[in-house]
């Protein structure tokens, strides 16, 4: 009698098991960012390709603080795909406290090199502020805490020669947010990392005039970090803004983690590569998205579902 007890105790825990896994399985959680950035208009737009590449899964979108926090939820085993900045990505791999990642989160796993970050730092142009230089004494906003874009700012402020102590005010806040200040005269500047033509700062110029500060090549240079890479943010990017300016580009990242099943991840990076026209229409930056970058500067493992997928079409031998 024992010995049935224990057998069916056992064999209802295997069930249970198996159950939990199957219904784990059914679900595939997005980890994106603000609401007025890229990543949430552009997950948004890929949950809705993933709803028709992974049938019978229940795909979800979760609007977040961005990199850091993605990545750490991600290691936490809760989400299963992510959009991450380079540098972010790069730190939470080695460990780097600093940025907000205590410890190696060695379950993340590659997907895809996507778009671009552009550091677009835009003042009023009623501060008079024209240069990194001016940035002295002012108000800015440098994104919120430990996210992709304030560990940029820290980063190119500290090439520049200035940090936070340097401010009048500092403060921590999504893209949004920081332009509802400057519109209020509450804020100076803000420094936003995002792919170009961002919705909060056409919100901004279409309110008010402004400038965007330039970031030098040999500012770019004094940050030592090749994630970090020279650009221009085009002419007319946003409104009365007619000329090009010198800036800094960062790759983007979809990062899933170990315990995501292969087919799943195959599913997802076959959804991406083949869905470009979505993303696209979704934000101007789906644009830069091309296999040519799909690997570059991945600074960790793949996992074996896009490994698969990237020997199919000839990118890995």
């Amino acid at each position: 009698m024992t010995h049935d007890l224990t057998r069916r105790t056992l064999l209802l825990s295997s069930t249970l098991a198996l159950a939990t896994r199957a219904q784990a399985a059914e679900f595939v959680n997005v980890l994106t960012g603000g609401a007025s950035g890229v990543y949430y208009p552009m997950g948004v737009a890929f949950s809705q390709v993933l709803g028709q590449a992974l049938p019978g899964v229940k795909v979800s979108v979760q609007s977040t603080k961005a990199s850091a926090e993605n990545l750490n939820l991600l290691q936490a085993g809760r989400g299963e795909l992510a959009f991450t900045l380079g540098d972010a990505l790069s730190s939470a791999w080695k460990g780097d406290a600093d940025a907000g990642f205590k410890a190696p989160l060695n379950k993340l796993r590659g997907v895809a090199g996507i778009y671009p970050n552009y550091i677009q730092i835009v003042a009023s142009a009623d501060s008079g502020i024209k240069t990194l230089a001016d940035l002295k004494g002012r108000r800015i906003s440098v994104g919120a805490p430990k996210s992709g874009t304030e560990l940029n700012a820290r980063a190119v402020l500290k090439a520049a020669g200035l940090g936070y102590g340097d401010f009048a005010k500092v403060e921590y806040l999504p893209f949004g947010e920081s332009v509802e200040l400057m519109k209020n005269r509450q804020l100076d500047v803000t420094l936003q990392s995002a792919g170009l033509g961002v919705s909060a700062l056409r919100d901004l110029a279409a309110a008010m005039k402004i400038v965007v500060v330039e970031v030098p090549a040999a500012v770019v240079a004094r940050i030592g970090d090749a994630a970090y890479q020279p650009t221009s943010i085009p002419a007319h990017t946003y409104e009365g803004q007619d000329a090009a300016v010198a800036s800094v580009a960062i790759q983007n990242f979809l990062v899933t983690r170990e315990g995501v099943s292969d087919a799943t991840v195959y599913a997802m990076t076959k959804a991406l590569w083949e869905h470009l026209h979505e993303l696209a229409a979704a934000h101007a930056a789906g644009k830069a998205i091309g296999k040519a970058h799909a690997l570059a500067g991945m600074p960790l493992p793949l996992h074996p579902g896009a490994v698969k997928y990237y020997r199919e079409v000839g990118l890995l031998k």
